[in-house]
Protein backbone atom coordinates (compact mmCIF):
# COMPACT_ATOMS: atom_id res chain seq x y z
CA UNK A 1 0.00 0.00 0.00
CA UNK A 2 1.20 3.54 -0.64
CA UNK A 3 0.07 6.19 1.70
CA UNK A 4 0.00 9.96 0.11
CA UNK A 5 0.09 12.98 2.23
CA UNK A 6 -1.40 15.96 0.90
CA UNK A 7 -3.84 16.15 -2.34
CA UNK A 8 -2.22 19.22 -3.98
CA UNK A 9 -0.49 19.08 -7.84
CA UNK A 10 1.80 16.60 -6.23
CA UNK A 11 -0.46 14.36 -4.01
CA UNK A 12 -3.56 14.31 -6.53
CA UNK A 13 -1.53 13.04 -9.83
CA UNK A 14 0.44 10.48 -7.51
CA UNK A 15 -3.44 8.94 -6.30
CA UNK A 16 -4.99 8.59 -9.70
CA UNK A 17 -1.59 7.21 -11.39
CA UNK A 18 -1.21 5.02 -8.53
CA UNK A 19 -4.81 3.89 -8.24
CA UNK A 20 -5.88 3.51 -11.33
CA UNK A 21 -3.25 0.27 -11.98
CA UNK A 22 -4.93 -0.88 -8.62
CA UNK A 23 -2.07 -0.13 -6.11
CA UNK A 24 -3.69 0.16 -3.34
CA UNK A 25 -3.24 3.88 -1.69
CA UNK A 26 -4.51 5.79 0.99
CA UNK A 27 -4.57 9.82 0.80
CA UNK A 28 -4.63 11.71 3.88
CA UNK A 29 -5.77 15.45 3.81
CA UNK A 30 -5.01 18.05 6.47
CA UNK A 31 -8.36 19.88 5.59
CA UNK A 32 -11.61 19.78 4.43
CA UNK A 33 -13.38 18.48 1.72
CA UNK A 34 -15.18 21.09 -0.16
CA UNK A 35 -16.51 22.49 -2.69
CA UNK A 36 -14.00 24.68 -5.31
CA UNK A 37 -15.91 27.16 -5.26
CA UNK A 38 -16.26 27.83 -1.78
CA UNK A 39 -11.87 27.68 -1.45
CA UNK A 40 -11.48 31.34 -0.88
CA UNK A 41 -13.04 30.39 2.77
CA UNK A 42 -9.39 28.28 3.37
CA UNK A 43 -6.23 30.70 2.76
CA UNK A 44 -3.89 30.46 5.35
CA UNK A 45 -2.22 33.17 7.26
CA UNK A 46 1.16 32.57 7.92
CA UNK A 47 2.55 35.60 10.34
CA UNK A 48 2.11 39.64 10.25
CA UNK A 49 5.48 39.59 8.57
CA UNK A 50 4.55 37.24 5.17
CA UNK A 51 2.34 37.56 2.86
CA UNK A 52 2.52 33.95 1.70
CA UNK A 53 -0.84 32.90 -0.35
CA UNK A 54 -1.37 29.07 0.50
CA UNK A 55 -4.29 27.09 1.76
CA UNK A 56 -5.44 23.96 3.29
CA UNK A 57 -8.26 22.28 1.95
CA UNK A 58 -8.76 19.32 -0.64
CA UNK A 59 -6.69 20.19 -3.65
CA UNK A 60 -4.37 22.24 -1.87
CA UNK A 61 -2.92 25.91 -3.79
CA UNK A 62 -4.24 24.48 -6.69
CA UNK A 63 -7.57 25.07 -6.18
CA UNK A 64 -7.61 28.61 -5.92
CA UNK A 65 -5.06 28.72 -8.74
CA UNK A 66 -5.55 30.24 -12.16
CA UNK A 67 -4.62 26.79 -13.33
CA UNK A 68 -1.58 28.06 -15.14
CA UNK A 69 0.49 25.61 -16.63
CA UNK A 70 4.10 26.07 -17.93
CA UNK A 71 7.17 24.72 -18.06
CA UNK A 72 10.08 25.46 -15.58
CA UNK A 73 13.46 24.59 -14.64
CA UNK A 74 13.53 21.71 -17.51
CA UNK A 75 17.13 22.23 -18.10
CA UNK A 76 17.78 23.15 -14.10
CA UNK A 77 16.82 19.68 -13.00
CA UNK A 78 18.55 17.32 -15.96
CA UNK A 79 21.57 18.51 -14.10
CA UNK A 80 20.16 16.09 -11.38
CA UNK A 81 19.83 13.25 -13.79
CA UNK A 82 15.55 14.53 -13.68
CA UNK A 83 14.19 14.57 -17.16
CA UNK A 84 10.38 15.24 -17.66
CA UNK A 85 10.30 15.21 -21.86
CA UNK A 86 7.98 12.40 -21.19
CA UNK A 87 6.44 13.40 -18.36
CA UNK A 88 4.99 16.96 -19.33
CA UNK A 89 3.67 15.73 -22.62
CA UNK A 90 1.89 13.12 -20.71
CA UNK A 91 0.60 15.37 -18.37
CA UNK A 92 -0.12 18.41 -20.86
CA UNK A 93 -2.78 16.12 -22.61
CA UNK A 94 -4.29 14.65 -19.42
CA UNK A 95 -5.13 17.93 -17.65
CA UNK A 96 -5.56 19.69 -21.49
CA UNK A 97 -3.16 22.34 -21.43
CA UNK A 98 -3.49 24.76 -24.00
CA UNK A 99 -4.25 28.63 -24.46
CA UNK A 100 -7.69 30.22 -24.61
CA UNK A 101 -9.42 30.73 -27.23
CA UNK A 102 -9.87 34.04 -28.55
CA UNK A 103 -14.04 34.21 -27.16
CA UNK A 104 -12.35 33.77 -23.50
CA UNK A 105 -10.02 36.59 -23.92
CA UNK A 106 -11.39 39.91 -22.68
CA UNK A 107 -10.57 43.39 -23.27
CA UNK A 108 -8.28 44.15 -20.85
CA UNK A 109 -6.08 40.79 -21.64
CA UNK A 110 -6.12 41.83 -25.34
CA UNK A 111 -4.96 45.52 -24.45
CA UNK A 112 -2.05 43.68 -22.38
CA UNK A 113 -1.34 41.20 -25.22
CA UNK A 114 -1.10 43.90 -27.85
CA UNK A 115 0.98 46.30 -26.04
CA UNK A 116 3.40 44.05 -25.02
CA UNK A 117 4.15 43.26 -29.02
CA UNK A 118 4.24 46.76 -29.58
CA UNK A 119 6.62 46.86 -26.72
CA UNK A 120 8.75 44.58 -28.29
CA UNK A 121 8.46 42.16 -25.53
CA UNK A 122 7.94 38.11 -25.35
CA UNK A 123 4.29 38.07 -25.12
CA UNK A 124 1.73 35.41 -25.43
CA UNK A 125 -1.22 33.64 -24.24
CA UNK A 126 -0.83 31.80 -20.97
CA UNK A 127 -1.03 28.22 -21.32
CA UNK A 128 -4.19 27.07 -18.91
CA UNK A 129 -6.24 24.10 -18.04
CA UNK A 130 -9.23 25.52 -18.26
CA UNK A 131 -12.82 24.13 -20.23
CA UNK A 132 -14.20 27.39 -22.31
CA UNK A 133 -17.31 25.37 -22.88
CA UNK A 134 -17.66 25.49 -18.69
CA UNK A 135 -15.84 29.06 -18.06
CA UNK A 136 -18.83 31.22 -17.46
CA UNK A 137 -15.41 34.10 -17.26
CA UNK A 138 -16.39 35.99 -13.67
CA UNK A 139 -12.79 36.98 -13.02
CA UNK A 140 -13.32 34.95 -9.47
CA UNK A 141 -10.24 32.07 -10.51
CA UNK A 142 -8.07 32.68 -7.33
CA UNK A 143 -10.94 32.30 -5.03
CA UNK A 144 -11.81 29.03 -6.14
CA UNK A 145 -14.34 28.24 -9.28
CA UNK A 146 -17.42 28.33 -8.58
CA UNK A 147 -18.38 26.60 -12.43
CA UNK A 148 -15.63 23.95 -12.16
CA UNK A 149 -14.04 25.16 -15.26
CA UNK A 150 -10.31 24.41 -14.30
CA UNK A 151 -8.29 21.60 -13.71
CA UNK A 152 -7.76 21.27 -9.82
CA UNK A 153 -6.22 18.70 -7.53
CA UNK A 154 -9.29 17.88 -6.19
CA UNK A 155 -10.35 16.38 -9.38
CA UNK A 156 -7.25 13.83 -9.33
CA UNK A 157 -8.29 13.04 -6.36
CA UNK A 158 -12.33 11.93 -6.68
CA UNK A 159 -11.00 10.15 -9.76
CA UNK A 160 -8.78 8.28 -7.79
CA UNK A 161 -11.53 7.75 -4.88
CA UNK A 162 -13.70 6.11 -7.53
CA UNK A 163 -10.67 3.45 -8.26
CA UNK A 164 -10.49 2.66 -4.83
CA UNK A 165 -9.00 4.66 -3.12
CA UNK A 166 -8.95 5.76 0.52
CA UNK A 167 -9.47 9.04 1.35
CA UNK A 168 -9.44 10.67 5.12
CA UNK A 169 -9.98 14.66 5.36
CA UNK A 170 -9.42 17.04 8.36
CA UNK A 171 -6.27 14.91 9.37
CA UNK A 172 -2.80 16.39 10.53
CA UNK A 173 -0.05 13.74 9.66
CA UNK A 174 2.22 14.15 12.91
CA UNK A 175 5.24 11.83 11.61
CA UNK A 176 6.50 9.24 9.54
CA UNK A 177 6.84 6.06 11.31
CA UNK A 178 9.66 3.55 10.28
CA UNK A 179 11.21 0.35 10.77
CA UNK A 180 15.15 -0.16 10.88
CA UNK A 181 15.14 2.80 8.11
CA UNK A 182 12.37 2.28 6.24
CA UNK A 183 8.95 4.03 6.18
CA UNK A 184 6.41 2.03 7.60
CA UNK A 185 3.19 4.09 8.01
CA UNK A 186 1.91 7.49 9.35
CA UNK A 187 0.91 8.99 12.71
CA UNK A 188 -1.60 11.25 12.13
CA UNK A 189 -4.57 13.05 14.20
CA UNK A 190 -8.47 13.55 13.41
CA UNK A 191 -10.90 14.48 15.83
CA UNK A 192 -7.98 14.82 18.47
CA UNK A 193 -7.36 11.47 18.21
CA UNK A 194 -4.22 10.08 17.36
CA UNK A 195 -4.17 7.12 15.15
CA UNK A 196 -1.72 5.64 12.73
CA UNK A 197 -2.10 3.66 9.24
CA UNK A 198 0.66 1.63 7.85
CA UNK A 199 2.04 1.44 4.19
CA UNK A 200 5.69 0.08 2.42
CA UNK A 201 5.89 3.76 1.05
CA UNK A 202 4.89 7.18 2.25
CA UNK A 203 4.76 9.61 -0.02
CA UNK A 204 4.76 13.54 1.15
CA UNK A 205 2.94 16.51 -0.64
CA UNK A 206 2.01 18.43 2.21
CA UNK A 207 3.51 21.69 0.72
CA UNK A 208 6.21 23.42 1.64
CA UNK A 209 5.95 24.04 5.22
CA UNK A 210 3.95 21.05 5.96
CA UNK A 211 6.21 18.62 4.49
CA UNK A 212 8.93 20.16 6.59
CA UNK A 213 7.74 19.98 9.78
CA UNK A 214 6.81 16.05 8.92
CA UNK A 215 9.92 15.90 8.04
CA UNK A 216 11.44 16.97 10.77
CA UNK A 217 9.40 14.91 13.52
CA UNK A 218 10.43 12.29 11.32
CA UNK A 219 14.20 12.54 12.01
CA UNK A 220 15.11 13.69 8.63
CA UNK A 221 17.98 16.80 8.98
CA UNK A 222 18.17 19.70 7.65
CA UNK A 223 14.64 20.40 6.09
CA UNK A 224 13.54 24.22 5.59
CA UNK A 225 16.82 25.64 6.32
CA UNK A 226 15.88 27.49 3.17
CA UNK A 227 12.71 28.42 1.27
CA UNK A 228 11.82 30.41 -1.72
CA UNK A 229 8.23 31.37 -2.68
CA UNK A 230 7.62 33.74 -5.56
CA UNK A 231 7.45 37.43 -5.04
CA UNK A 232 5.20 39.18 -6.72
CA UNK A 233 2.97 42.40 -6.48
CA UNK A 234 0.22 43.86 -8.53
CA UNK A 235 0.59 47.06 -10.63
CA UNK A 236 -2.37 48.78 -12.28
CA UNK A 237 -4.38 52.09 -12.56
CA UNK A 238 -7.46 53.49 -14.13
CA UNK A 239 -9.00 52.53 -17.51
CA UNK A 240 -12.60 53.61 -17.67
CA UNK A 241 -14.79 50.80 -18.11
CA UNK A 242 -12.01 48.07 -18.83
CA UNK A 243 -14.17 45.42 -17.06
CA UNK A 244 -11.48 43.20 -16.67
CA UNK A 245 -12.43 42.27 -13.16
CA UNK A 246 -14.77 40.05 -14.71
CA UNK A 247 -12.32 38.38 -16.97
CA UNK A 248 -10.75 34.94 -16.86
CA UNK A 249 -7.26 36.08 -15.17
CA UNK A 250 -3.89 35.58 -15.83
CA UNK A 251 -4.71 34.60 -19.29
CA UNK A 252 -1.92 36.11 -20.94
CA UNK A 253 1.76 36.62 -20.68
CA UNK A 254 5.16 38.74 -20.66
CA UNK A 255 8.18 36.87 -19.92
CA UNK A 256 11.43 39.00 -19.26
CA UNK A 257 14.77 37.95 -18.57
CA UNK A 258 14.20 38.17 -14.45
CA UNK A 259 10.59 38.47 -14.43
CA UNK A 260 7.14 37.17 -15.75
CA UNK A 261 4.08 39.63 -16.22
CA UNK A 262 0.28 38.60 -16.50
CA UNK A 263 -2.69 40.56 -16.23
CA UNK A 264 -4.13 40.01 -12.78
CA UNK A 265 -6.86 41.66 -11.31
CA UNK A 266 -6.47 43.27 -7.97
CA UNK A 267 -9.03 45.05 -6.30
CA UNK A 268 -6.37 46.67 -4.01
CA UNK A 269 -4.94 48.93 -6.81
CA UNK A 270 -8.52 51.43 -6.47
CA UNK A 271 -7.69 51.72 -2.82
CA UNK A 272 -4.38 54.22 -4.95
CA UNK A 273 -6.65 56.47 -6.88
CA UNK A 274 -8.02 59.51 -4.97
CA UNK A 275 -11.69 59.23 -6.60
CA UNK A 276 -14.50 58.08 -5.35
CA UNK A 277 -16.04 57.60 -9.14
CA UNK A 278 -13.73 55.06 -10.16
CA UNK A 279 -14.58 51.47 -9.51
CA UNK A 280 -13.45 48.02 -9.65
CA UNK A 281 -14.70 47.77 -13.65
CA UNK A 282 -12.04 50.76 -14.32
CA UNK A 283 -8.94 48.95 -13.24
CA UNK A 284 -6.50 47.50 -15.14
CA UNK A 285 -3.66 45.81 -12.97
CA UNK A 286 -0.88 43.20 -13.88
CA UNK A 287 0.81 40.55 -11.70
CA UNK A 288 5.16 41.20 -11.58
CA UNK A 289 6.32 38.02 -10.72
CA UNK A 290 9.82 37.23 -10.13
CA UNK A 291 12.16 34.26 -8.81
CA UNK A 292 14.03 35.07 -5.40
CA UNK A 293 17.52 33.40 -3.81
CA UNK A 294 16.08 31.12 -1.83
CA UNK A 295 17.09 33.11 1.18
CA UNK A 296 14.89 32.66 4.36
CA UNK A 297 13.83 29.63 6.60
CA UNK A 298 10.62 27.45 8.30
CA UNK A 299 11.30 27.93 12.15
CA UNK A 300 9.87 24.59 13.99
CA UNK A 301 6.40 26.39 14.56
CA UNK A 302 6.05 26.27 10.58
CA UNK A 303 6.36 30.08 10.60
CA UNK A 304 8.77 31.33 7.49
CA UNK A 305 11.01 33.84 7.99
CA UNK A 306 11.78 35.41 4.51
CA UNK A 307 15.18 37.59 3.59
CA UNK A 308 14.67 39.89 0.52
CA UNK A 309 18.13 39.82 -1.14
CA UNK A 310 19.55 43.20 -3.28
CA UNK A 311 19.19 40.76 -6.32
CA UNK A 312 15.28 39.95 -5.54
CA UNK A 313 14.55 43.71 -5.01
CA UNK A 314 16.24 44.47 -8.30
CA UNK A 315 14.04 41.95 -10.16
CA UNK A 316 11.03 43.05 -8.86
CA UNK A 317 11.79 46.65 -9.77
CA UNK A 318 12.57 46.11 -13.50
CA UNK A 319 9.05 43.81 -13.65
CA UNK A 320 7.47 46.52 -12.23
CA UNK A 321 8.98 49.52 -14.22
CA UNK A 322 7.65 46.92 -17.92
CA UNK A 323 4.56 46.57 -16.14
CA UNK A 324 4.05 50.13 -16.15
CA UNK A 325 5.15 50.75 -19.59
CA UNK A 326 2.35 48.38 -20.62
CA UNK A 327 -0.05 49.92 -18.70
CA UNK A 328 0.73 53.35 -20.05
CA UNK A 329 0.57 51.83 -23.88
CA UNK A 330 -2.64 50.36 -22.99
CA UNK A 331 -4.33 53.18 -22.22
CA UNK A 332 -4.42 53.44 -19.04
CA UNK A 333 -3.64 56.90 -17.48
CA UNK A 334 -0.46 57.21 -15.92
CA UNK A 335 -1.07 59.71 -13.14
CA UNK A 336 -2.80 56.33 -11.51
CA UNK A 337 -0.57 53.88 -11.84
CA UNK A 338 0.27 52.03 -8.47
CA UNK A 339 1.57 48.65 -6.62
CA UNK A 340 0.14 46.73 -3.65
CA UNK A 341 2.07 45.06 -1.62
CA UNK A 342 4.85 42.94 -1.75
CA UNK A 343 3.64 39.32 -1.43
CA UNK A 344 4.79 35.74 -1.91
CA UNK A 345 3.31 32.69 -3.41
CA UNK A 346 4.48 29.01 -4.60
CA UNK A 347 6.87 28.39 -1.83
CA UNK A 348 9.19 25.59 -2.07
CA UNK A 349 12.71 24.43 -2.16
CA UNK A 350 12.78 23.01 1.75
CA UNK A 351 13.86 19.62 0.85
CA UNK A 352 15.64 20.35 -2.67
CA UNK A 353 16.80 17.56 -5.17
CA UNK A 354 20.20 16.78 -3.99
CA UNK A 355 20.22 17.86 -0.96
CA UNK A 356 17.06 16.38 1.17
CA UNK A 357 15.84 13.95 -1.82
CA UNK A 358 17.71 12.02 -4.89
CA UNK A 359 16.76 12.39 -8.00
CA UNK A 360 14.01 9.62 -7.34
CA UNK A 361 12.45 12.28 -4.48
CA UNK A 362 13.40 9.53 -2.32
CA UNK A 363 14.55 10.75 1.24
CA UNK A 364 17.32 9.12 3.36
CA UNK A 365 14.87 6.52 5.12
CA UNK A 366 13.88 3.75 2.37
CA UNK A 367 10.54 4.11 1.43
CA UNK A 368 9.61 7.66 2.42
CA UNK A 369 9.62 9.99 -0.54
CA UNK A 370 8.47 14.10 -1.35
CA UNK A 371 6.85 14.84 -4.50
CA UNK A 372 5.69 18.92 -4.37
CA UNK A 373 7.96 21.91 -4.62
CA UNK A 374 9.60 21.29 -1.86
CA UNK A 375 11.84 19.01 -3.93
CA UNK A 376 12.41 22.24 -6.52
CA UNK A 377 16.35 22.81 -6.38
CA UNK A 378 15.81 26.77 -7.11
CA UNK A 379 13.26 29.18 -7.29
CA UNK A 380 11.51 29.42 -10.88
CA UNK A 381 10.14 32.48 -10.73
CA UNK A 382 7.23 30.85 -12.48
CA UNK A 383 4.05 28.80 -11.84
CA UNK A 384 5.18 25.61 -10.80
CA UNK A 385 2.20 22.98 -10.97
CA UNK A 386 2.75 21.90 -14.46
CA UNK A 387 6.54 21.14 -13.05
CA UNK A 388 5.38 19.23 -9.48
CA UNK A 389 2.72 17.25 -12.31
CA UNK A 390 5.52 16.00 -14.17
CA UNK A 391 7.59 14.99 -11.45
CA UNK A 392 4.93 13.25 -9.82
CA UNK A 393 3.89 12.05 -12.71
CA UNK A 394 7.67 10.14 -13.29
CA UNK A 395 7.71 9.36 -9.54
CA UNK A 396 4.36 7.10 -9.90
CA UNK A 397 5.65 5.23 -13.09
CA UNK A 398 9.03 4.74 -11.19
CA UNK A 399 7.29 3.46 -8.59
CA UNK A 400 4.79 1.15 -10.30
CA UNK A 401 8.35 -0.42 -12.21
CA UNK A 402 9.81 -0.88 -8.70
Amino acid sequence: MVIIVGTGAGGGILAYELSKDNVPVTIIEKGPYIESGDAFNYYDKYSDDVDLLTTTCIGGATIVSMSNMVRALDEELLDFGVDLSDAYKYVEELVGVHQLDDSHIGRGTQAFLDAGRELGLKTLKMPKAIREEDCVQCGKCAFGCPVNAKWSGKDFVDLAVENGAELICDAEVIEVLSDEGKACGVTYVKDNIEKSVYADTVILSAGAIGTTLILRKSGIEGVGREIFFDPFVSVGGYLKDINFNTEVQMAGLVIGENFVLSPHFSSFIRANIPDDSVSDKDILSIMVKTPDECRGYVDDDGDVVKINTIQDIRFLAEGTATAGFILEKAGVDPNTIGSTVYRGAHPGGTAPIGKIVDSNLQTEMDGLYVSDASVLPISPGKPPILTILALSKRLADYLKNK
